[in-house]
């Protein structure tokens, strides 16, 4: 199994129960892809480089999973579909 980061980038117009359902949905995603989550860290609302959508600001998210190679494109494709989710980007961890 690999390491991977998943970084989502949440919309902050929505309220704090969507935004749990989002990440909660996500999470639930890689659970039923066969991968384990080790750490989730929430980072808070941030200043985007530029905005998205109008948007100056959102919620970062950091996700770490153990999963097969196979499991990030099928998270692509369901997160791709997500409304409140402006940005994500799933990483391969090097081994330390």
């Amino acid at each position: 199994m690999n390491k991977y980061e998943l970084t989502l980038v949440v919309s902050a117009k929505i309220e704090e129960e969507a935004r749990t359902a989002v990440v909660d949905k996500v999470k639930a995603y890689i659970e039923k892809a066969g991968a384990v989550i080790t750490n989730v860290e929430e980072c808070g609302l941030k200043k985007l480089a530029y905005e998205i959508q109008k948007m100056g600001e959102a919620y970062y998210y950091f996700i770490q999973f153990d999963a097969n190679a196979d499991v990030p494109s099928q998270l692509e494709s369901n997160i791709r579909i997500m409304e409140d989710v402006l940005r994500y980007l799933c990483v391969r961890l090097d081994a330390e």
